[in-house]
C-alpha cells in the first residue's frame, strides 16, 4: 500500500494507494532503478526498472547508489523523507505541511524543488483521479535528477 497520499477509507479499508499521474513521468524522461515505495503489482507507467511494495518494506531496504523514484505514504512521510536525503539520488513526490523534515532538505547544497500543479490529479487503485486538498513538491538530489525536474519546463525549479 506504498506510492501513496494518504490514509482513504473505502469500503472498510484503509489505504494508501494513490499513484503519480503518467504525464509528471513522461515530462521527466527519467528512467528509475527502483520505485521504493510502490503498491505489490507495481504501477504500470512508472519507469522503473524494479520496486520495493509494501511486502518489501521499501523503507528498510538497501537503495544502494540506485536513481530511486519514491512517492511514499503521505500518513507517514517523515521517515521516508530522512532516508531519501540520506540516499541522495532521485526525486521524490512529497506534502510539506508541517513538515519537520523541510528545513533540512531545503538546505542541502545540491538539490532541486518544483511546486507541483494546484490541480495535480492522482491515479486511485480503482482508476478514479483525484485531487487532494494539499500542496505537493518534487524534490531531485543527484544531477539527473535535478537535470530532469529544469528541463521539465511545467514551474518554477528552485
Amino acid at each position: 500500500m506504498q506510492n501513496s497520499l494518504f490514509n482513504v477509507v473505502s469500503e472498510g479499508v484503509t489505504t494508501n494507494d494513490y499513484y503519480t499521474p503518467k504525464w509528471l513521468f513522461d515530462a521527466m524522461g527519467l528512467e528509475f532503478d527502483i520505485d521504493v515505495a510502490a503498491p505489490v503489482q507495481g504501477v504500470p507507467w512508472i519507469p522503473a526498472k524494479r520496486w520495493f511494495s509494501q511486502a518489501d518494506d521499501g523503507l528498510a531496504q538497501d537503495w544502494g547508489g540506485a536513481l530511486v523514484w519514491m512517492n511514499p505514504p503521505f500518513s507517514n512521510a517523515t521517515p521516508w523523507a530522512r532516508k531519501f536525503m540520506a540516499h541522495g539520488n532521485g526525486v521524490a513526490l512529497m506534502p510539506v505541511s508541517r513538515a519537520k523534515w523541510l528545513i533540512d532538505i531545503w538546505n542541502m547544497p545540491k538539490i532541486a524543488v518544483m511546486l507541483t500543479p494546484l490541480d495535480l490529479k492522482f491515479h486511485t487503485p480503482s482508476g478514479d483521479q483525484k485531487t487532494i486538498s494539499f500542496q505537493t513538491f518534487l524534490f531531485a538530489l543527484g544531477t539527473p535528477a535535478i537535470t530532469a525536474l529544469h528541463n521539465m519546463n511545467i514551474g518554477r525549479v528552485r
